[in-house]
């Protein structure tokens, strides 16, 4: 089965049994700003599962673009991507475990559907502890369609619990699914969630069953819901028999790229040998893996540039770490767009972003790469200024120290280094560079705490006042610079706001303060925040705004900040918390206004 063929499937599947289809999200949150990406299927419904109300209902199906980079080290073996796709469901107060795990089941394992044997699956259910008793509901419903007791493994919290989002909140146990891909158990004690590998995790369904208060105590929820979610890539490797993710048809084109690119044939391992040949297979997956990712990152409606912060910088280690892959291969430069002009043609029927966002796809590759052939010239040069005294060292030792040095002032991958050393026969204490990086990683997980802090993951009072003044800004924007202005991005806090706008010229002072009066004028008015549930065409025509670069349902909820649908001030297409009154808000004031990138400014403001 191909990946598109599962896509449709797993859709017409649940169309099937009245869930609705709704459009999968951007790979980069626009209100969000606890994440950097889109981490899995359920992150876009947060505020549904929370507790909002859906347009499109209380089920739901769809199939979602996703990007991790915490195991980004693993890239290469035989499951591990940093770019992913998600299958989906979601009940929002209507079915509950037994039904989810029916559907499940009935998905995986009917002949018209995937048709898994029975005993090649395995589940893992939560084992409870002090706060919440085990899941046997769960259980019985699995063992009641035939799932036997030796395939059920019940685990501990960190494997089977999900949330709550923040410290309170709704959470609750999942259920996972398991294909057993060995030839026979490790032990007597193997079961599905066994660390040895031949169990397959291919679906999950999180029951949000409780609410964790401000004292740790577990109240069971009145709403309770239920969130699922499917990976393509590994689902498909099971379906076909596939001894890995790379080995499907997901990645065939883009490896044969890679082959022809670099004059090397993959294929001479199984991703858990070693040897030369092992190792130039894992750079081939890397490099599959990596430019792939980018090339969604970049084709995203929302898309950002290499850069050395944030989202633009996990982008630009991506783009990075393929390059010096592709360098063992031999690839000459420009070695990574003609890949991505490969991944853009192959998947341009699920995201036609890809195909709208062509060129900047391949030109944005083409520089970054062209910047980073630069940067290892540069560091090269340097290396070999200090070589003189480095083979003075009787002990053949480059100091962790001055390898840091180059990779933290000049880019210069510790890999890189350590090849350099040893062409002179030299080694490179990286116990010494590991402990600078982990120093150096923890400043910069410091500091995006303090940049991230707070977000609307957790819908507060503040975040909400904050959220529902981006709506006053745009509008009073568009009345002082024009209608060209639009939204680009935003970031809130509860203790500040970011606002990124279409503009070519830095604001003046007269603008800033009268956009700063318009907003208080209608906070000092007290205007209603009404909510309308309507067609995305007709909130269109009723002269709804809506958000650049973001894929609407085909009913959306429109916040009308006014006194009736037709004299209001401010009405847009929005999923966000939003206040009842403006009146509640507090006083804006515009703290900055400069250059984010060409043709866009960024204003940072606050209420007081």
């Amino acid at each position: 089965m191909t990946s598109t063929e599962l896509r449709a499937k797993y859709i017409e599947f649940f169309v099937s049994k009245g869930h609705a289809q709704i459009q999968g999200k951007s790979l980069l949150p626009d209100n969000d700003p606890t994440v950097l990406f889109t981490t899995a299927g359920m992150h876009p419904l947060v505020p549904y599962l929370l507790g909002e109300e859906h347009p499109a209902g209380k089920r739901l199906t769809d199939y979602q673009k996703c990007i991790r980079t915490g195991d980004i080290d693993a890239v290469g073996d035989a499951s591990h991507l940093t770019f992913f796709e998600m299958l989906g469901n979601w009940s929002l107060g209507d079915y509950f475990k037994e039904g989810a795990i029916e559907m499940s089941f009935e998905f995986l394992t009917s002949p018209k559907w995937l048709g898994i044997p029975v005993e090649k699956l395995g589940v893992t259910v939560f084992k409870g502890d002090e706060g919440v008793a085990r899941d046997d509901e769960s259980a019985a419903a699995w063992k009641k369609l035939g799932i036997p007791e030796n395939r059920i493994a019940y685990l501990p919290r960190e494997d089977n619990w999900w949330g709550p989002a923040g410290s309170t909140g709704p959470c609750g146990p999942d259920t996972e699914m398991f294909y057993y891909i060995g030839d026979k158990p490790c032990g007597p004690d193997c079961k599905p969630g066994c660390s040895c590998g031949k169990w397959l995790e291919i679906w999950n369904d999180v029951f949000m069953q409780y609410n964790k208060n401000a004292d740790g105590v577990y109240e069971p929820l009145a709403r309770t819901c239920v969130d699922t979610g499917m990976g393509i890539e590994r689902t498909v490797t099971v379906l076909n028999r596939e001894k890995s993710v790379y080995d499907t048809e997901i990645f065939a084109q883009i490896i044969a790229g890679i082959e022809k690119a670099s004059n090397y044939t993959y294929g001479h391992s199984d991703g858990s040998a070693a040897g030369e040949g092992a190792e130039k297979d894992k750079s081939v997956r890397i490099i599959a893996d990596h430019i792939r990712s980018s090339t969604f990152i970049l084709g995203d409606p929302k898309a950002v540039s290499p850069s050395n912060v944030g989202a633009g910088y996990v982008l630009r280690r991506l783009i990075r770490r393929a390059v010096r892959h592709g360098r063992k291969l031999g690839m000459q430069t420009p070695m990574l767009s003609p890949i991505a002009k490969i991944i853009v043609e192959q998947f341009k029927g699920p995201y036609p972003e890809l195909a709208e966002n062509r060129d900047f796809i391949i030109g944005e590759l083409d520089g970054e790469e062209t910047k980073f052939m630069e940067t290892l010239q540069k560091g090269e040069h340097e290396f070999e200024k200090l070589l003189p005294n480095l083979l003075k060292d009787p002990r053949k030792i480059m100091s962790g120290r001055l390898a840091f040095k180059l990779y933290d002032t000049y880019g210069f991958p510790i890999e890189l280094t350590e090849e350099l050393a040893a062409e002179q026969g030299m080694t490179v204490n990286r116990a010494e560079f590991d402990e600078a990086f982990k120093k150096h990683q923890e400043l910069s997980r410091a500091g995006s705490e303090q940049i991230f802090k707070g977000g609307l993951s957790d819908h507060s009072e503040e975040t909400t006042k904050y959220h529902t003044a981006t709506h006053l800004l745009q509008r009073a924007l568009r009345i002082v610079l024009g209608d060209h202005i639009a939204q680009k991005g935003s970031n809130i806090t509860a203790e500040r706001m970011r606002f990124d706008l279409s503009h070519g010229a830095p604001m003046t002072a007269e603008e800033i303060k009268m956009v700063e009066d318009i907003v208080n004028e209608q906070i000092q008015k007290d205007l209603p925040v009404t909510m309308v549930i309507m067609g995305l065409d007709e909130a269109k025509n009723s002269g709804a705004t809506a958000l650049f670069g973001e894929k609407y349902e085909s009913q959306v909820k429109v916040y009308t900040i006014g006194n009736s649908p037709t004299d209001y001030f401010s009405k847009e297409v929005c999923g966000g918390p939003h206040v009842e009154h403006t009146g509640t808000m507090g006083r804006f004031k515009i703290q900055k206004e400069q250059s984010s990138s060409a043709g866009v400014r960024r204003i940072r403001a606050v209420l007081e």
